[in-house]
């Protein structure tokens, strides 16, 4: 067996191979989740004018003392484009995000007068104050959020519906944006069925592109086509034939058996490299860019080796690929609330339940690639280091938080 290299070793050779991919522009409306490509700069001031933030009356402060009746002479819409003149003792009324009247250096609320909160029709003829305003009360300059030509949002953002709002007032209405890396996944083993079918003996349902699929849309990446396929040659040549994707990401047939499809069409054929990765599960993996572009992961068959392969190898890999600069998982330390083995030599990766002090594994059933139902009350990944042959009960442990 080749000598085993470590998942740093494993994990920095795929993320230098995968890089990120180009970008391109997108509709603010699509760009939910993708990561800003490029800085926007406003090409406006924000406010783009002195507007109102109340709805209430615009006055000259000089004139609106308290107990004064002031004459209303105009009446300011949101979106209007009015510029009513105040002379001495008048105000216009005006609603929140209408433009100021040149002459007003004040908003006076509605319910600092004498008619209350309640909205009329038709504009008053005349109002009293009940309290003075301040000089600019409830004004919003122009540009007092931000300049013309300021920063937005800056490149490396992930978009969320704030930096979308803040882009589009900005003024645009397309953005560069990375996108999520299209996946295909491919299942390998001649003794899966589906999972509603009744296995025959040697046989069993074949839940890994289930797996793999709900973690690649968790991952915000996009799948472009699932198969499952059987240890034939030919048809595992034709499933990677019709692969239109960025990745693709088979299960199945990476190790060292006789029947191991995935070892001898990929390896062979398109100069993919299998290693013995110190991990466990998952320790034989397969990575490599085939001639075409994609980017090929060859997984272990057994679903917990894929899921620890895919949260510690491919999961950061989709992530970088669409621009996220953090493309891990949030790691806690927490004491082992009981005592189990680890395998000495390779990393463990344990299906594991946490709370605010401890963590246990999953089950009771070990650490075994096999034991898919730690899978199911699973919250994170208790992640041991090589030299560790056992965790006692009290020992810190890194913690890989998975919900």
């Amino acid at each position: 067996m080749d000598p085993m290299i470590t998942i740093d070793e494993h994990r920095a050779r795929i993320l230098h191979a995968a890089g990120r991919l180009p970008a391109v522009e997108s509709a603010l409306t699509d760009a939910q989740g993708l990561v800003l490509a490029s800085d926007v700069v406003s090409r406006w001031p924000t406010p783009l004018f002195d507007n109102s933030a109340m709805d209430g009356y615009a006055v000259r402060a000089a004139d609106a003392v308290a107990g004064a009746t002031l004459r209303i002479v105009a009446d300011v819409a949101a979106g209007s484009d009015e510029d009513p003149v105040l002379g001495q003792g008048e105000a216009a009324r005006i609603m929140t995000g209408a433009a100021i009247p040149s002459d007003a250096d004040a908003v006076v609320p509605l319910e600092h007068t004498d008619l209350g909160t309640a909205i009329r029709a038709v504009a008053p003829e005349q109002i009293t104050m009940l309290v003075a305003p301040e000089r600019g009360a409830h004004i919003r300059r122009r540009g007092e959020d931000a300049p013309s030509g300021a920063l937005a949002v800056a490149s490396g953002t992930p978009l969320s519906p704030w930096q979308l709002s803040a882009i589009a007032s900005a003024g645009f209405e397309q953005v560069a944006v990375r996108p999520a890396a299209r996946v295909a996944i491919i299942s390998t083993g001649s003794e899966l069925i589906a999972p509603s079918g009744t296995p025959a003996r040697g046989q069993i349902p074949e839940s890994n592109s289930v797996l793999l699929g709900s973690a690649v849309r968790n991952a915000g990446a996009v799948i472009t086509s699932i198969r499952v396929v059987s240890d034939d040659p030919t048809e595992l040549r034709n499933a990677l034939d019709d692969v239109d994707a960025d990745v693709v990401i088979l299960s199945g047939g990476a190790s060292v058996g006789a029947f191991d499809v995935v070892k001898a069409v990929l390896g062979g054929e398109h100069g993919v490299r299998f290693d013995q990765v110190a991990m466990q599960p998952g320790r034989p993996q397969g990575f490599g860019v085939l001639d075409s572009g994609l980017i090929a992961f060859c997984l272990p068959g057994n679903p917990v080796s894929v899921a620890a392969s895919f949260e510690m190898l491919v999961r950061p890999a989709l992530r970088q690929m669409a621009g996220f600069t953090v493309v891990d998982r949030p790691r806690v330390v927490r004491a082992a609330g009981s005592a189990w083995a680890s395998p000495e030599g390779r990393v463990q990766i344990l299906p594991a339940v946490f709370d605010d002090e401890t963590v246990r594994p999953a089950t009771r059933g070990g650490s075994g690639s096999h034991m898919v139902t730690s899978l199911a009350a699973a919250t994170a990944f208790a992640i041991v280091p090589a030299e560790a042959a056992r965790v006692e009960e009290g020992d810190a442990v890194t913690v890989l938080v998975l919900s």
